[in-house]
C-alpha cells in the first residue's frame, strides 16, 4: 500500500511560496535582460532529500515540472505523489546507471542526463516495455572535455562517449525522442564561459537534429547567465525550497 505523503502546513507553505515568487522574479528579469519571452524558459523544481509533501505543496502553487537526481528517492516519491491524485511532468537529471533504466523509464517524463551510447540503448529497451509513449531525453555535455566526469565528449570520435554518437543513438532510437542538451558548469570555470561552450555545442546539434532545441544549463547560483546563452529549462533546488536536508 502506497503512503500518502503529508501535506506541508501553513508555515512550510508560505516558504515555498516566496522562494516560488523570489526565482519567478529573477527567472523573469533575466528574460528581459536577454531580450527572450518569459514563456520560453521552465523552472525545474529539484527536490532531492526534501519530502513528497513539499511536490504537493509546490504543485499546488503552479509548478509543473520537478527534478530528481537519485532513482532510489525519486521512483517512491513519484509514486506517493501520485497517489495523491496531483500531476507533475518529472525529469530525472542525475548521473544513471544502465541498471537503473528500467525503474526510471517507468516514472520520468524527461531524463537530462544521457551521456553514452549504452545507456541510450539502455533506456530505449526499457522503454519498449515500460512505457507507452516515447521518453523524452537529452545529451548530457561535458563542458571541459574531462572523460572522468559524467557527458558526452564534444569533439570526440570515442563510439560510446561522443557526443555525436549519443546523439544518433537517441534520435535513432525507436522509445526516446532526442529533445536537447544539459550541462552543469564544471567547478572552477565561470558560468558565462561554460554556458557560452553549451550554446555553442547546440547550435551544432540543431544543425543536424532541429527538433534538439531544449537547453537545460543553469541553477540556483546561475540561471541568470544560463538564460542569457539560451537555456529553455533551469534546474533550481536550494534557492527555491531552502537549505538541502542532509542525505543519509
Amino acid at each position: 500500500m502506497t503512503m500518502q505523503p503529508t501535506p506541508v502546513g501553513p508555515d512550510r507553505r508560505a516558504e515555498l511560496a516566496a522562494g516560488l515568487a523570489r526565482i519567478r522574479t529573477r527567472i523573469a528579469d533575466a528574460c528581459a535582460a536577454a531580450g527572450r519571452d518569459r514563456a520560453e524558459v521552465t523552472m525545474i523544481a529539484v527536490t532531492k532529500t526534501y519530502p513528497a509533501g513539499d511536490v504537493l505543496g509546490l504543485a499546488a502553487l503552479g509548478v509543473t515540472d520537478v527534478g530528481e537526481n537519485r532513482d532510489q528517492e525519486a521512483a517512491p516519491k513519484a509514486t506517493e505523489v501520485a497517489a495523491a491524485g496531483v500531476g507533475v511532468r518529472w525529469h530525472f537529471i542525475g548521473q544513471l546507471q544502465r541498471n537503473k533504466a528500467r525503474s526510471v523509464v517507468r516514472y520520468a517524463d524527461v531524463v537530462h542526463s544521457v551521456d553514452s551510447v549504452r545507456l541510450a540503448r539502455a533506456l530505449d529497451a526499457a522503454a519498449a516495455v515500460g512505457r507507452d509513449r516515447p521518453l523524452d531525453a537529452l545529451v548530457q555535455v561535458s563542458i571541459d572535455g574531462d572523460p572522468a566526469r559524467g557527458g558526452a565528449l564534444p569533439d570526440s570520435t570515442d563510439p560510446d562517449r561522443g557526443l555525436d554518437r549519443v546523439a544518433d543513438a537517441l534520435a535513432d532510437a525507436a522509445g526516446l525522442r532526442l529533445v536537447g542538451l544539459m550541462a552543469v558548469a564544471p567547478l572552477g570555470w565561470e558560468p558565462e564561459r561554460a554556458f557560452a561552450r553549451l550554446a555553442e555545442v547546440a547550435t551544432r546539434v540543431r544543425q543536424r537534429y532541429p527538433q534538439a532545441t531544449a537547453i537545460s544549463a543553469g541553477m540556483s547560483g546561475d540561471l541568470e547567465q544560463a538564460i542569457a546563452h539560451g537555456a529553455t529549462h533551469v534546474r533550481v533546488g536550494s534557492a527555491l525550497l531552502g537549505m538541502r536536508p542532509t542525505l543519509r
